[in-house]
C-alpha cells in the first residue's frame, strides 16, 4: 500500500478497454503488437508519470521492454530546457538504470528497422535525429544493418546496468560485448544484482511461527542479519522434522483434491493414483521452457522406474507448470510429462497438476522435500523458485547455474552438472542427467533415507540447518532493494556524499 501502481491501456475509450489489442493480452499478435505495447509502455508510461506531476527522480528499466522511456525523457529534457540531443541524452543517462533478466536470445525483442521507422518517427523527430542515427542506438553491431534490439538501446542509454546473479553478469557481459568493441568482456560494463524472493509471500505460515521462536521474534524485520540465522543450528532436529511433515502432508492432501478433481472430470476409470507420505517428494514446477530440462530425469526411463519403485527408498515427483503460448516445444515437454505419469512403469510416482498458479506454486515451495531446478548452464539468468523452497526447509538440487552458482557450498543443498557446460548441447544434456541420477542415489537418498532411531534423518535436516543459516540472510528481497539502493539509485539521484566513477 506504500506505492502507486499506474495501469496503461491503448484504448481512447475507457468503456472499450477490454478490447483493446495492446493491452488486455500480453502475449500473442505480432511484431507490430509487441511494438506498440513497449511504446505504450515505455513513452506512455513516461508521460504518464508526468501527468500525475511525479517527475522521476531515477528510472530503472526491468529488460528492454521499457527502453523507450528513456528516450521520451530526453524529448521532454530538450523540450523544456532547450538542449541538444546529446546534452539531453546524458541528463537522462546519468538517472537510468537497466536490469537485464535474461541470457536466452529470445528474451531480447528485436524489431524491422521499417516497422520501428513507421511508429517511432514522431518520436525520432522530437529528439532532432536522423532515420539512420536513431536506428544506430539499437544496433548490437553500429556497423551493421541488423535489427533494432530493445536491450542493446537500454544498454547504451542507461548509467549503470546489471544482471541478476553473479553468473548471468559474466554471461551478459560476453553476450553483450559487441556493443564495447574495443573492451574485453571482463571490463564490459554490466555488473549483478543476484535476485532475491519477497518471504512473507511464499513463506508457509507455521515455519514463520517457527522462526519467531527460533530466528527472532522479529524475524522478518531482520532477513538480512546473518548472525540470527545461525542461531537455526541449535534448534532440535525432531522439530524441524516435525514441521517439515506438516507442511508436506499439507501439499499432499492439497495435490490429492486436484488430482481427483481432474480424474473425476475426465471421467479416468478406478480412483485416482494414490500419494505416499512415506517418499522422498520431488518438486518441479516452472515455466515450461526447453532449456529448463523439466524432463531431463525421463532421458533415461529404466533408470528412473528403478529410482522410483524402491519400496524402502519410494520416490514421487510432482510436476506442474504451464508454457509460453507460442512455444510448442515447451508445450510438448508438458504433454510427454503428463503421458509418462499415466504409463504403468511410472503410475503413483508421477503426478503431473494442472492449472498451475500462485497457490499451487506456495504448496510446492512449501511441502516438497526436494526442489529440483535443471536448466542447461547458463541460461538460467537467476531462477528464483529455489530461493523461495529455502525458506520453508526444501532443499534444493540444481545445476550451478543462476543463484545456485553462487549460492551452494556443499552442504546447504545438492548440485549436479559439476559447473561444466559443453559446446554440443545434446552433449551436456546427457552427461548432466547421468549425474543427476548419481547424486539422487549416492546422495539425496541416503541423506533422506537415514534415519535416526527415533526416525529422524539427522543428516538432512542438518543439511536444511544449513541451508537456512547460509542462504536466508543473503536470498530476500530485503537484502535485492538494498543492493539496488546503494549500488544503482543513490548514485544515480546524485545525492551521494561521495562516490567515484566506474574504471572507464
Amino acid at each position: 500500500g506504500r506505492s502507486h501502481l499506474v495501469l496503461l491501456d491503448g484504448s481512447r475509450d475507457p468503456a472499450a478497454a477490454h478490447r483493446d489489442v495492446f493491452g488486455a493480452r500480453l502475449y500473442g499478435g505480432d511484431l507490430r503488437t509487441r511494438l506498440l505495447q513497449e511504446l505504450i509502455l515505455g513513452a506512455g508510461g513516461y508521460r504518464a508519470l508526468l501527468a500525475l506531476g511525479i517527475r522521476p527522480g531515477v528510472l530503472h528499466l526491468n529488460e528492454g521492454h521499457s527502453a523507450f522511456a528513456v528516450l521520451e525523457a530526453i524529448a521532454q529534457t530538450m523540450e523544456e530546457e532547450g538542449r541538444s540531443f546529446d546534452a539531453a541524452a546524458e541528463i537522462v543517462r546519468a538517472r537510468t538504470v537497466f536490469t537485464t533478466h535474461t541470457p536466452v536470445p529470445a528474451g531480447h525483442d528485436r524489431f524491422p528497422d521499417d516497422l520501428v521507422e513507421e511508429h517511432l518517427r514522431p518520436l525520432r523527430e522530437r529528439l532532432g535525429l536522423s532515420r539512420d542515427d536513431f536506428l544506430r542506438l539499437g544496433r548490437t553491431d553500429p556497423g551493421a544493418g541488423d535489427t533494432f534490439c530493445m536491450t542493446a538501446l537500454a544498454l547504451r542509454l542507461a548509467f549503470r546496468s546489471n544482471a541478476v546473479s553473479a553468473l548471468h553478469g559474466r554471461t551478459s557481459r560476453a553476450l553483450w560485448r559487441g556493443l564495447w568493441p574495443d573492451r574485453p568482456s571482463s571490463r564490459v560494463p554490466i555488473g549483478h544484482i543476484t535476485n532475491g524472493v519477497h518471504v512473507p509471500t511464499w513463506i508457509a505460515g507455521e515455519m514463520a511461527l517457527f522462526f519467531r521462536r527460533h530466528v527472532a521474534e522479529d524475524w522478518a524485520r531482520r532477513l538480512c542479519h546473518g548472525d540470527v540465522w545461525q542461531k537455526i543450528g541449535e534448534v532440535p532436529p525432531e522439530e524441524i522434522w516435525g514441521v517439515k511433515l506438516r507442511l508436506k502432508e499439507s501439499l499432499l492432501e492439497f495435490a490429492a483434491r486436484r488430482l481427483g478433481r481432474r480424474h473425476e472430470r475426465l471421467g479416468l476409470p478406478g480412483p485416482p493414483p494414490a500419494l505416499d507420505a512415506r517418499a522422498l517428494t520431488i518438486g518441479v514446477a516452472r515455466r515450461f521452457a526447453e532449456y529448463k530440462r523439466a524432463h531431463l530425469l525421463l532421458s533415461d526411463p529404466d533408470r528412473l522406474e528403478r529410482l522410483l519403485s524402491d519400496p524402502a527408498r519410494p520416490v514421487q515427483i510432482l510436476f506442474a507448470g504451464k508454457a509460453h503460448p507460442k512455444d510448442d516445444v515447451g508445450k510438448g515437454i508438458l504433454r510427454a510429462l503428463e503421458e509418462q505419469s499415466r504409463a504403468p512403469r511410472f503410475a503413483g510416482r508421477i503426478h503431473v497438476l494442472e492449472n498451475y498458479d500462485m497457490s499451487m506454486a506456495r504448496h510446492f515451495v512449501q511441502g516438497c522435500d526436494l526442489w529440483l531446478n535443471a536448466p542447461r548452464r547458463p541460461l538460467e539468468a537467476c531462477g528464483t523458485s529455489g530461493q523461495k523452497a529455502v525458506f520453508n526447509a526444501t532443499l534444493v538440487l540444481s545445476v550451478l547455474d543462476g543463484w545456485w552458482a553462487e549460492a551452494h557450498d556443499g552442504q546447504n543443498g545438492y548440485a549436479f552438472g559439476e559447473g561444466l557446460t559443453h559446446g554440443d548441447t545434446a552433449l551436456q544434456d546427457r552427461r548432466d542427467a547421468v549425474d543427476l541420477f548419481d547424486v539422487l542415489e549416492t546422495e539425496v537418498l541416503p541423506d533422506f533415507f537415514g534415519r535416526s532411531p527415533e526416525g529422524i534423518p539427522l543428516t538432512w535436516i542438518a543439511r536444511i540447518q544449513r541451508a537456512l543459516a547460509t542462504l536466508a540472510w543473503r536470498y530476500n528481497s530485503d537484502r535485492m532493494a538494498i543492493d539496488y539502493v546503494t549500488r544503482c539509485y543513490l548514485p544515480a539521484a546524485g545525492i551521494l556524499s561521495s562516490d567515484f566513477p566506474a574504471d572507464p
